[in-house]
């Protein structure tokens, strides 16, 4: 560093660049030296600033920490295998949840208001807890096995938080043998080449974990490695692990991750930032403002009314209620939405001013519109958290509205699309991004959500995925997905993100408000092949499938939904109508139709089937658990009632297609009226070489070609998405190559033109006049390109 750093150059620094309290609260005193003053602003990030204990929320969540942590004390029995009965160090997952219940004590002693703080006799029991895991697995010299993360990033971290809540009582030669046990397993060269488990929201864990191993132990240059190993984590990249300069976030080589493993990384480098913020080890790169882009660019887009979308939420949809004592049991999208919540509300602290107004503003309209799972009630949180939490929802300042738009993330096979009142997502697969990921007993039947799962959300409907839905769900039934009923084993295509399909047209094109996707399907464990497309517009998303063929001896269907409807008929039972006739509601009941042309679920919403389509219908109670799902998961039944329609295309299909129009939360008479319009839109093609619409109240005409081709007034000379946007006398065509060769390639729009007025330097005009012509250097990011002309 130029810098020559004193404890009063730090200490001014420090005091100027934070205020009286510093980022997490922590105040320095004078003549603190700096691995103290870092000490002491870790643990005041830990256990929180500026809350009342006597006051609610915060004072029953403490309440909540003396209760575990006195039964977790009462229930303490070491042995040679563990420190409690149920908890065996054997498999090292137990190391981990070991020194969980370690931290839970050392919080009690150490907050305010648990009932147990600062009580002598709690610290030294937790003290000789951390004494029976050094001595019996956790040491310098011990051989790790099994999960190489327990030993890594889960346990340490545990591990240096308790000492550094318990700093002074774990005494020098205490602190000395489990800081060398930490160097052990973590060693520098863990953070040496950006590959393997070294990447991503990993790679920032085990930062995390020599930050403050330097820290606790005064050693500068592990602070300094842990701050120089972040820089590739800045980075965007262009495969693998990390995020992407379109907004993806992938981890595990294959995996859309931003709701789970993007939140680690997020609130990861938050807690990074907030600690090293002023001090010789500042994150100085001027790559991290990529971090401070991605709340909006990559993480805002899957939030919705306080929910992170599922679509990135990989195997941790399976997770649900767990068998263990954590202090929140339960795991749903809502509180891996609130987790990046809070993540973003901490982050804020080392953003722009002007960053910090638009992120608060957004998580103030994240938990207003938040019906389901209220932030404050959140057992998740310790109060640190909660009191951010609480002091930015609760505070003055502007409520974000969900943006109206489309969001297409090209390197993760994801999209988002938004209008008022209603959300979706797309969830595809192709040989870059995997069908699904299974792991360490987690999401085993996880096969066809990678399929063209179409996720929506409506009014009231916030619950429709929280609600048990993973558990009581038909695996073959992922709403929006083309499947074979061909059997699949639990974990059919091996673990970690390993079963990806060998295709490689998977993608689409967006002007930002509407968009065309297209997934060339490939069944997992099966021969099933289709081509699905999807049209994303103002009150609905047009979904169209063609050449579904398959030889496996099965039936293949396309699942129109599988609406979860509750537990009980407490909860209502939605009534469906099928072409103005209202359908039985009992359970068990089963309709089919050879030509219905429209449905309706009354409270969702509907569905339109242009020109009719055979359609069948199932109402039934489903039970299932987390168990099933999870093998850390509760075995406690739990039952739902479903509504199935599916789209039939019998025993080995051979050239199959269907179309439909969804309307989430659409009343039926705009169901109806849709249906009864058949001008409304047009399906220009569906075969196997293209896929196109034409939608006249938009000015839209979009197209899907799986090759060089013709559909309506476009022709293309490689596969590629094409999108046309009329507006009066202007119109954008806009075009993305998703085979992502790089060639070249020509559009022609049958369309008068007058001039060209806008275009990307990628888009070469080649003529206007009686046609427009143009050729795209489209590049191998599946990057949209534009070119916005005047009309004759």
């Amino acid at each position: 560093m130029a810098t020559t750093w004193t404890r009063r150059t730090f200490l001014t620094a420090t005091m100027g660049a934070f205020g009286a309290t510093g980022a997490g609260g922590a105040a320095f005193a004078e003549g603190d030296e700096p691995h103290t003053a870092l000490r002491n602003r870790w643990r005041t990030l830990t256990l929180g600033t500026g809350f009342d204990p006597a006051a609610e929320p915060c004072a029953g969540r403490l309440r909540r920490v003396g209760e575990l942590a006195r039964a977790h004390r009462a229930a303490m029995r070491p042995t040679a295998g563990g420190l409690w009965p149920d908890v065996p160090f054997d498999p090292p997952a137990g190391i981990t949840l070991s020194l969980g219940r370690l931290h839970t004590m050392a919080e009690a002693y150490a907050q305010p208001g648990t009932g147990l703080t600062g009580e002598a006799g709690l610290a030294t029991d937790v003290l000789a807890g951390l004494d029976h895991v050094h001595d019996r697995v956790y040491h310098a010299g011990a051989t790790p096995h099994g999960n190489w993360w327990e030993w890594q990033i889960g346990s340490p971290r545990l591990l240096l938080d308790v000492l550094t809540l318990l700093h002074d009582e774990a005494g020098t030669a205490r602190r000395g043998r489990l800081l060398a046990a930490v160097g052990h397993f973590v060693p520098d060269s863990a953070l040496g080449a950006y590959t393997g488990t070294s990447t991503g929201a990993n790679r920032v864990d085990l930062c995390r974990v020599a930050a403050l191993h330097g820290v606790l132990g005064a050693v500068p240059a592990r602070i300094a490695l842990a701050r120089d190993a972040l820089s590739p984590v800045f980075a965007y990249v262009t495969r693998g692990d990390g995020l992407y300069a379109d907004g993806s976030f992938v981890q595990h080589s294959s995996v859309a991750y931003t709701g789970t493993y993007g939140c680690v990384l997020l609130d990861g480098l938050a807690r990074l930032f907030a600690l090293l913020r002023g001090s010789p080890w500042e994150v100085t790169d001027p790559a991290r403002q990529h971090v401070f882009d991605s709340v909006e660019h990559a993480y805002a887009p899957f939030l919705h009314d306080g929910l992170v979308m599922d679509c990135v939420s990989g195997r941790a949809v399976s997770r649900g209620v767990q068998s263990n004592d954590t202090l929140g049991v339960v795991q749903s999208d809502h509180q891996r939405g609130h987790a990046l919540m809070a993540a973003i509300t901490l982050l804020a602290e080392a953003a722009s001013p002007a960053e910090r107004d638009r992120w608060h503003a957004l998580v103030r309209g994240w938990a207003a519109r938040d019906e389901t799972g209220p932030v404050a009630a959140d057992p998740q949180f310790g109060v640190a958290d909660l009191a951010r939490l609480i002091a930015v929802t609760g505070g003055p300042g502007p409520v974000a509205q969900e943006p109206a738009g489309h969001r297409f993330f090209p390197a993760m096979d994801r999209a988002v699309h938004r209008r008022p009142g209603w959300a979706a997502s797309l969830a595809m697969a192709s040989d870059r991004i995997t069908y699904y990921e299974n792991g360490n007993g987690e999401n085993p039947r996880g096969w066809h959500t990678g399929a063209g799962m179409v996720s929506w959300w409506h009014p009231g409907g916030g619950d429709q995925y929280s609600d048990a839905f993973w558990p009581t769900a038909d695996p073959y039934r992922m709403p929006g997905t083309t499947v074979s009923a061909t059997p699949l084993a639990d974990n059919e295509g091996g673990g970690w993100g390993a079963p990806r399909p060998d295709v490689r047209w998977v993608g689409g094109v967006t002007d930002g408000m509407y968009a065309v996707t297209g997934q060339h399907l490939k069944g997992l464990g099966s021969t099933l092949e289709a081509r699905k497309a999807w049209f994303w517009l103002d009150d609905g998303v047009l979904c169209l499938g063609a050449g579904i063929t398959a030889v496996d001896g099965t039936d293949v269907d396309t699942v129109v939904d599988h609406r979860n409807l509750g537990a009980t008929s407490a909860h209502g039972t939605p009534a469906l109508t099928v072409d103005g006739e209202k359908q039985p509601a009992r359970d068990g009941w089963a309709g089919s139709w050879e030509s219905a042309r429209w449905a309706h679920l009354a409270g969702h919403g509907g569905w339109v089937f242009p020109g009719g389509a055979p359609l069948e219908a199932l109402r039934e109670t489903r039970t299932g658990a987390w168990r099933d799902i999870n093998a850390g998961g509760s075995p406690a039944p739990l039952t739902r009632r479903r509504l199935t329609l599916t789209v039939p295309h019998g025993t080995d299909p051979d050239g199959e297609a269907y179309a439909y129009l969804l309307m989430p939360g659409a009343p039926r008479g705009a169901v109806a009226a849709r249906a009864a319009d058949p001008g409304w839109a047009t399906v220009l093609a569906n075969d196997t070489g293209r896929q196109a619409v034409h939608v006249p109240s938009l000015g839209l005409t979009a197209a899907v070609f799986w090759a060089p081709g013709t559909a309506g007034p476009l022709t293309v000379t490689a596969p590629a998405a094409v999108l046309v946007r009329r507006t009066g006398r202007t119109a954008t065509v806009h075009l993305s190559e998703p085979p992502r060769t790089g060639a070249p390639v020509d559009v022609t729009w049958h369309r008068p033109v007058a001039r060209v007025t806008d275009r990307d330097p990628s888009v070469a005009v080649l003529g206007t006049g009686p046609v427009l012509r143009l050729r795209i250097d489209p590049g191998t990011l599946c990057a949209a390109h534009h070119c916005t002309v005047d009309l004759r």
